[in-house]
């Protein structure tokens, strides 16, 4: 990580005093509910990791590596991206910014988003002189952020990188077509389908058993359908008990109704028997 040598650490300015913005605006209308996505379905899995609630995310903030002059030239803005074991907020207020020279560490992983050729999200090209840091070697060699996917929705592809011995190393899919983020127990990879009543191929988490992790409205929506079907299942139950009770009273009535042929026929049998007796004809004999 490059910076001034010169001055002393504690001399160096903070996320307070350095800028927030650096004036660009989201290239797209997807860059928002992507971001979203990412960060509500990974958030049980980090409640696991920090019971502590130490973590933070930063989405399309940027992290200082270079204090330089203008102070942005120094920064990278990831569209998304992850810390360990950090405060969530500073100073009792929200973070502005990842200043390394004041934080140290260094954050689990960064995700870009592409907007146009990706040529921006690969550029290696060390700094010279005057010209800026590519954002690929800013992140690699800069930073040393140990995973860096790059995710493109139009080709409906991710590019994910392991920092391997000071390199990024191109990891490869597993068979599930995922790609691994072993320190969070998670993996990267493509998702078909509509959230936000956008239909596109999201960028979306898989816990390591190859299960799709869910935002909160999908958790909530999963419930409520839930919920639903087991209204429905108690209601099925409620009309099959209440076909039986139907049943069981026909059922019932039938028996009653047998009964009382039954007395009827042994009254007209009492009847007749002591008619026969009045004529004098023993209806046992009869």
């Amino acid at each position: 990580m490059k910076i001034a040598k010169s001055l002393p650490l504690l001399s160096l300015p903070d996320h307070l005093q350095l800028p927030e913005s650096d004036g660009t605006f989201v290239k797209n209308f997807q860059e928002h509910p992507q971001s979203l996505l990412l960060t509500s379905s990974i958030m049980p899995v980090l409640a696991r990791l920090h019971p502590d609630g130490r973590y933070a995310i930063g989405q399309d903030s940027g992290i200082y590596w270079q204090l330089v002059d203008p102070p942005e030239r120094g920064a990278e803005a990831p569209d998304w991206f992850y810390v360990a074991n950090v405060a969530p907020s500073l100073d009792g207020t929200y973070r502005r910014s990842y200043v390394m020279w004041k934080e140290l560490v260094i954050p689990t992983v960064a995700i870009e988003i592409v907007s146009s050729d990706g040529s921006e999200e690969r550029d290696a090209t060390a700094p010279m002189g005057d010209a800026k840091a590519g954002k690929f070697w800013v992140y690699e060699q800069a930073i040393q952020i140990p995973f860096y996917a790059i995710y493109e929705a139009k080709q409906a592809a991710v590019e994910v990188y392991e920092l391997v011995n000071g390199k990024y190393q191109r990891v490869a899919a597993n068979q599930r077509g995922h790609y691994s983020i072993a320190p969070m127990g998670v993996e990267l990879g493509i998702w078909q389908g509509e959230y936000l009543n956008q239909d596109f191929p999201w960028l979306r988490w898989w816990d390591d058993a190859g299960n799709l992790l869910l935002a909160g409205d999908e958790l909530a929506r999963q419930e409520s359908l839930r919920a639903d079907e087991a209204f429905q299942q108690v209601e099925e139950e409620r009309q099959r008990a209440e076909q039986e009770s139907l049943r069981a009273n026909d059922a019932f009535r039938q028996m009653e109704e047998e009964k009382q042929r039954a007395a009827s026929l042994e009254n007209q049998r009492d009847r007749l028997a002591a008619k026969l007796r009045e004529l004098g004809i023993d209806p046992e004999d009869a």
